[in-house]
């Protein structure tokens, strides 16, 4: 059995984050002691370091919800973890695809301002006038 604390440390998760997670059903309410303190199985852990594993890779909450689930029934098919871990690789090569163009549109932006008050700077123009952008972000 883990307090609270110990689970923290091991898992490498903020206490707040475990209470979070108990509140919004990620892990399991623990078992109290005669001090109302909150005592943790080890599944806690296993389970706490996997939602860990799983944000660190980016995945929703909501996905998270769901790949418990799928974990909890190792019998279910293991195509709809691969369903899941593929639409967020394809929204994350979205996201990569944009944050490029968004690179590429500020260093045109910096690149062309050489003001030296603000009242001439092509920085602010184009932060105020989306059509002098080059591309669309």
């Amino acid at each position: 059995m883990f307090s609270i604390g110990q689970l923290s440390s091991q898992a490498q998760v903020k206490v707040p984050t475990i209470r979070y997670y108990e509140d919004i059903g990620l892990i399991d309410p623990p078992h109290r002691s005669e001090g109302n303190q909150r005592r943790y199985e080890p599944d806690a852990l296993s389970r706490l370091t996997f939602i860990r594993h799983a944000r660190d890779l980016g995945l929703s909450i909501d996905a998270i919800k769901d790949l418990i689930v799928l974990n909890a029934n190792p019998d279910m098919p293991c195509k709809e973890a691969h369903v899941i871990a593929n639409q967020h690789l394809k929204d994350l090569q979205r996201k990569i695809t944009q944050l490029q163009q968004l690179s590429v549109e500020l260093t045109r932006i910096t690149q062309n301002c050489n003001s030296d008050t603000v009242g001439h700077c092509k920085v602010l123009e184009a932060l105020g006038d989306h059509s002098s952008c080059k591309t669309d972000h």
